[in-house]
């Protein structure tokens, strides 16, 4: 009885290509840990950049908050007996009319080779205050200190504002403060001592104007019982994002233009409430300054398919020397493995210096010369290159496809693998797998 050599055993032949799929996975997550890593060498110079010019800002208020004592018992460590002790808190009152109107001005900044979105911004801010309902808080009014009482608009970095900020006040103008002494609501932020006390009037009206420096993003808070937000920009790629959309936005290659309306039945917090359980962040909304191109997202996403790569690969070639009668030598199978690994290398490192689709285009035409002229030397036959190139452009132009459409990625490919066994099914259909062993075609032959 012979037995198959070693060379012409097909179970042999299938372990040895299912092992090197496996062991190629390993630099496939090599350079996937390679991509976050870029990634996080990016957030280091956008947040390098951000630290030096403004963060992402997000503007809560204007609010008044109004000092008011709290008297409470307090026993005494040293006495058995309680005592009544005042405790100052806060009364937040937001205003009834508030109206936003603005200009956003981005610019590209660059850290080494990665580009940073930062902005100035020019922001109008006016509305009115109708007197608060004390009544509902069951406060004594006699406790409340309305010559205290503080106009507060919380800004996240107060190193973007450029100027000094005054407030109209009715008819008076005053100065603004740096920093916020409740920090019940706001933490961070700019505050406008008010007299309550010496005005007596239903209705307060306000204005300032805001010239505000900041990254990335910037957002509101819909503080108005009715609130309405218009911003205009010459930035073509924004994403408007938080809590509302915009009711009415114009985008073009020159800019865009948006503005939102928020009623205060929109969101979960009363006009007037004392303490600090209050989140009036949750409701923020605003705009994201997108870069045209995010390439490691993409780059990620094309490594996850680094499997199909390799393995559609490695079908194709194993069925070639099935129906063709030739031998492919393990090593062979590695080094084209590798090369397809380099793939993505390539594609990493030339995205971060190009468009990702030149940088798509640019990688597999590359991988795809280098793996035609190794399987034209190998094989000598250029009918079999030609069948071999063509299927892999099939397949680097399907994974750039599925990239793309992102939302019908699963779809497209899920139908790709269905189609993809259905002709590996077919193409084997007539194969009797227990009597095929591979025997060597002479390359001259072909």
């Amino acid at each position: 009885m012979q037995f198959p050599s070693l060379k012409n055993n097909i179970f042999f032949k299938i372990i040895g290509i299912g092992l090197i799929s496996l062991l190629l996975l390993i630099p496939s997550e090599m350079i996937e840990g390679l991509i976050h890593e870029r990634e996080s060498t990016q957030r280091t110079a956008v947040n390098e950049v951000s630290s030096k010019w403004g963060e992402e800002q997000t503007i809560v208020g204007p609010i008044i908050s109004l000092p008011y004592n709290r008297f409470v018992k307090e026993t005494s460590s040293n006495n058995s007996k309680d005592e009544i002790i005042a405790v100052k808190s806060y009364i937040h009152i937001l205003p009834s009319k508030l109206k936003i109107t603005g200009s956003l001005n981005p610019e590209k900044r660059t850290r080494g080779i990665y580009e940073i979105v930062v902005y100035n911004s020019e922001l109008n801010f006016s509305g009115t205050f109708s007197q608060a309902d004390l009544k509902t808080l069951d406060i004594d009014p006699k406790n409340i200190i309305f010559n205290k009482a503080e106009f507060v608009v919380g800004i996240n970095d107060l190193r973007g504002i450029e100027e000094q900020v005054t407030l109209k006040w009715n008819d008076r103008l005053i100065s603004f403060n740096s920093g916020v002494t409740s920090g019940d609501v706001i933490k961070s932020g700019i505050n406008a001592i008010l007299n309550l006390g010496e005005q007596d009037s239903e209705t307060y009206s306000f204005e300032f104007k805001l010239k505000l420096k900041g990254s990335r993003m910037l957002y509101f808070t819909p503080v108005g019982k009715e609130t309405d937000v218009s911003i205009t920009s010459n930035w073509p790629n924004p994403k408007f994002n938080g809590s509302f959309l915009p009711d009415k936005r114009e985008i073009s290659e020159k800019g865009f233009s948006a503005i939102w309306n928020v009623q205060h039945l929109n969101r979960n917090y009363p006009q007037i409430w004392s303490g600090g359980d209050q989140s009036l962040s949750s409701s923020a909304f605003g705009i994201d300054l997108l870069l045209p191109v995010d390439s490691y997202h993409k780059t990620t996403r094309c490594v996850k398919y680094a499997f199909l790569f390799i393995a559609f690969t490695f079908i194709v070639f194993f069925f070639i020397e099935v129906l063709n009668k030739v031998f492919i030598h393990p090593i062979q199978y590695v080094l084209v493995g590798i090369s397809l690994v380099i793939f993505f290398s390539l594609l990493l490192s030339i995205s971060e210096h190009l468009e990702f689709n030149k940088a798509y285009s640019i990688s597999a035409g590359a991988t795809l010369f280098l793996i035609a002229a190794y399987v034209f030397a190998i094989l000598k036959s250029r009918n079999l290159t030609i069948l071999i190139v063509g299927i892999l452009c099939i397949l680097y132009t399907l994974i750039f496809v599925i990239i793309q459409l992102q939302d019908y990625a699963l779809l497209i490919g899920s139908i790709a693998m269905f189609l993809i066994l259905a002709l590996v099914m077919y193409f084997s259909r007539k194969i009797d797998w227990y009597k095929l062993n591979i025997i060597e075609k002479d390359p001259a032959e072909n």
